[in-house]
């Protein structure tokens, strides 16, 4: 009797989150040089979509290098997918909070590259590193020549249902292009 109750809670979980994202679609803000950086709130205050399932990585990844070369800043890669809670959250909790939103648009260019069970996207994968080793959402941090230069779990960041705004800080700082010269 236990599993029977287990099971038919658990299907009305998964059932409920489903038909809540299914109408979902991705934000983009067409003013932004980085859609992924205007996550918006549905009415119902649940997170709406940020990953486009229809968009070419290779090709979201090439365009993102190409302003990142023209603008002077690095590419940050947030890989995951609208089926993960986490990466809806990490969307939002960055887009929140204005001065982090401020700093991320000013030293990266931010894309949300997606993987799925329908989208597996096994080259993309392969050129960001394999970044789906450490769960979901992983941050992948490109150089210039789109090279990985750093992977990034954000489980280190998770409070509670969250995310601690110090220690997402002190990620992109570490990581923006003027920190990562000066070790050089």
């Amino acid at each position: 009797m236990k599993k029977f109750i287990i099971i038919a809670i658990a299907t009305m979980l998964a059932f409920t989150t489903f038909a809540q994202q299914k109408n979902n679609k991705p934000v983009r803000d067409q003013k932004s040089d980085s859609p992924a950086l205007h996550v918006k709130r549905q009415d119902d205050g649940t997170i709406k979509k940020v990953y486009d399932e229809e968009i070419d990585p290779n090709e979201q990844i090439e365009k993102a290098l190409d302003e990142a070369r023209s603008s002077n800043r690095l590419v940050i890669c947030q890989v995951g997918g609208n089926w993960c809670p986490w990466c809806l959250r990490f969307a939002d909790f960055i887009t929140s909070d204005k001065e982090l939103n401020t700093f991320i648009k000013k030293n990266f260019v931010y894309i949300h590259v997606n993987t799925s069970k329908e989208h597996k996207n096994y080259d993309t994968m392969k050129r960001l590193g394999n970044p789906g080793r450490f769960g979901y959402p992983v941050l992948v941090v490109l150089d210039h020549e789109g090279r990985p230069i750093q992977i990034q779990s954000t489980d280190c960041f998770e409070v509670d249902k969250s995310y601690d705004l110090k220690l997402v800080k002190k990620f992109f700082q570490n990581w923006t292009l003027n920190a990562i010269e000066e070790i050089k």
